[in-house]
C-alpha cells in the first residue's frame, strides 16, 4: 500500500508535526482546515500546501489523514466521504469511541475508499511521526506496513473497526483521569498550604513518579489543550456507555479538563510561562477563586 500524495485535514499540533513529518516522503502534502476560511487562521509553512476545501484536498490526495479534535470526528469523515475516490486511503486518528469510529467508517467505506482507525497512545509532540499508534480496520496491517516504512511506530491490532480505539478511549480515562486529579488535589493542597505534606506520601506510596515533575507537566498539557482533553473524555465516556455502564469518573473528568479549559479561555493562565512549575499553574487558578 503506498501513495505519493498526502492530505491532512486539521493543521493544529498535530497535523503540523505529521505534516513536517512526512513531506520528505511524499511528492505532495496538503493540509485542509476549516480556520482555513478566516484570514486570521492557521498558515501552512515549508513546502505544505493549503488546500482551497475538503473537495481540493480529497482531489490532490491518495492517502487522506484525519487529525481533529474528538468531536469533529465524525463529521469530516461526512465532509470527506462525497470527495473520497475508491482504493484512497481514510486514516482516522481522531480520539473517539468505538460506536463513533464505527459510524465514520460505514461512510468512508461506502465510497470504496479504505478506512483505517488509529489509536494514538501517548502525546504526539515528543515523538512527532513516531508517536506509537495502534491500527484498526481490514486494511490495518497493509497500512502499518507501509506507515512503518516511513519510519512511524505502527502497529495492527485488529482487522475490526473499534478495537484500537477502545483501546485508546480506556487508557484515556485512566491517564486524563490521573490529570484530573493531579490538578483537583494539588490546587487543592497549595490552597490549604499542605502540599509540602501531600507530594512526599503520594512518593511513599508511588516511588517511581516525580511528582513535582509530573504534576508540572500535567498541569501545563491540560492548561493549553483542555478543550481538546475534554471533547476526547466526552468520547471515552461514549466508550464507556456504549460497553453498558455509567460513565461516572468519564463524565467527571470531561468536566475537570473542560473547567480548565474554560480558565484558560478567560486568560487564567496569560502570565504563566509555559516551561512554569505546577504552583504557578495552581496559583493561577487559585487567584480566580473569587470571580468565579
Amino acid at each position: 500500500m503506498s501513495a505519493s500524495r498526502l492530505g491532512l485535514v486539521g493543521y493544529g499540533e498535530v497535523g503540523r508535526i505529521f505534516s513536517a513529518g512526512l513531506l520528505p516522503h511524499f511528492q505532495s502534502v496538503s493540509a485542509w482546515d476549516i480556520q482555513f476560511h478566516d484570514a486570521a487562521g492557521a498558515a501552512t509553512t515549508g513546502g505544505v500546501l493549503q488546500a482551497t476545501s475538503m473537495q481540493a484536498l480529497c482531489d490532490a490526495s491518495d492517502w487522506v489523514i484525519s487529525a481533529v479534535t474528538a468531536s469533529n470526528t465524525l463529521s469530516v469523515a461526512q465532509a470527506a466521504a462525497p470527495h473520497l475516490r475508491a482504493g484512497m486511503v481514510f486514516l482516522d486518528l481522531n480520539s473517539a469511541s468505538p460506536g463513533t469510529k464505527q459510524q465514520a467508517a460505514a461512510l468512508v467505506q461506502a465510497t470504496g475508499a479504505h478506512y483505517v482507525e488509529a489509536g494514538v497512545m501517548t502525546s504526539v509532540p515528543p515523538y512527532g511521526i513516531r508517536v506509537p499508534m495502534l491500527l484498526g480496520g481490514p486494511q490495518a496491517a497493509s497500512l502499518a506496513a507501509a506507515l512503518q516504512a516511513l519510519g512511524m511506530d505502527a502497529k495492527a491490532v485488529s482487522a475490526d473497526i473499534g478495537v484500537a480505539s477502545a483501546i485508546k478511549m480506556c487508557r484515556s480515562v485512566m491517564i486524563k483521569g490521573l490529570e484530573a486529579l493531579v490538578i483537583e488535589s494539588y490546587t487543592t493542597a497549595r490552597a490549604y498550604g499542605v502540599e509540602a505534606h501531600v507530594l512526599p506520601t503520594l512518593a511513599e506510596t508511588f516511588p517511581s513518579i516525580d511528582w513535582e515533575k509530573q504534576g508540572s507537566y500535567f498541569f501545563s498539557r491540560v492548561a493549553q489543550h483542555g478543550q481538546r482533553r475534554a471533547e476526547e473524555m466526552r468520547e471515552s465516556a461514549r466508550t464507556v456507555g456504549e460497553a453498558g455502564f455509567a460513565p461516572t469518573m468519564a463524565g467527571a473528568i470531561a468536566d475537570k479538563q473542560q473547567w480548565v479549559a474554560d480558565q484558560a479561555r478567560t486568560g487564567a493562565f496569560a502570565n504563566v510561562a509555559p516551561n512554569a512549575i505546577w504552583q504557578d499553574y495552581a496559583d493561577a487558578l487559585l487567584a480566580r477563586r473569587t470571580t468565579d
